[in-house]
């Protein structure tokens, strides 16, 4: 599929493709998303890149898009396309670059200055024009709230369990569970701690015999 937005000016410069996986689990189980984002790398090649011309930053798999501070790849691809060596950066979908318009805008600014095209599986849009900016902004914002919207709802589930007392969370140390999730909380016995106590002093203390010969030996 080729567009008529790609002219030599686009194509004498690198073509880079956003991967992005939201959690470190998604990364690893969501193997379908990762070869579709992948697969970018053709519909580069279709809209008229060499391969040597095409590059995929895939650092920030495992990083949430709500902010760009800790995400690496970004941060590059930010870099790159404000030094003016980038054409055409490719997501599968923009939520991938940035779920944050404080994020999203700045970053349709400088495309739209250094003349370089966004393009996602619906299109390639130029943000210098107004169309591109129009359809590229309601993307970002539809994505900002879907954000909200997901967390609204992990909210909404944690309190409904929480009001029914089936909310398992981490327990301190010196706390388990019963059988059931809403059962109330025991304390390990006393036999049982002073076991544990017993074996963690032992284990200290040979610590600090290998540790040198100034070592203090607890009673």
């Amino acid at each position: 599929m080729t567009s008529d937005l790609v002219t030599p000016r686009h194509l004498c410069r690198k073509a880079v493709i956003y991967i992005r996986q939201s959690t470190p689990h998604q990364a690893l189980t969501n193997q379908e998303s990762l070869r579709l984002q992948y697969a970018l790398r053709q519909r580069a090649r279709d809209l008229g890149w060499n391969d040597a011309d095409v590059e995929v930053i895939d650092i920030d798999l495992g990083q949430s898009g709500a902010v760009a501070e800790h995400r690496r790849g970004f941060k590059d691809l930010i870099a790159r396309v404000t030094l003016g060596e980038v054409g055409l950066i490719l997501s599968y979908e923009v939520t991938r670059l940035a779920r944050n318009c404080s994020d999203w805008y700045p970053l349709l600014d400088l495309c739209g200055y250094r003349q370089c095209l966004i393009g996602d599986r619906d299109g390639v849009y130029d943000p210098s024009s107004a169309n591109g900016r129009l359809l590229l902004g309601l993307k970002g914002t539809i994505s900002e709230v879907e954000l909200h919207t997901l967390r609204g709802r992990l909210t909404a589930g944690l309190l409904s369990k929480a009001e029914r007392g089936d909310l398992a969370l981490a327990l301190p140390a010196g706390l388990a569970r019963g059988a059931q999730i809403g059962e109330a909380l025991r304390s390990r016995t006393a036999g049982r701690q002073a076991t544990e106590v017993a074996i963690a002093v032992r284990a200290l203390n040979r610590m600090l015999e290998l540790g040198g010969p100034k070592s203090v030996r607890i009673a």
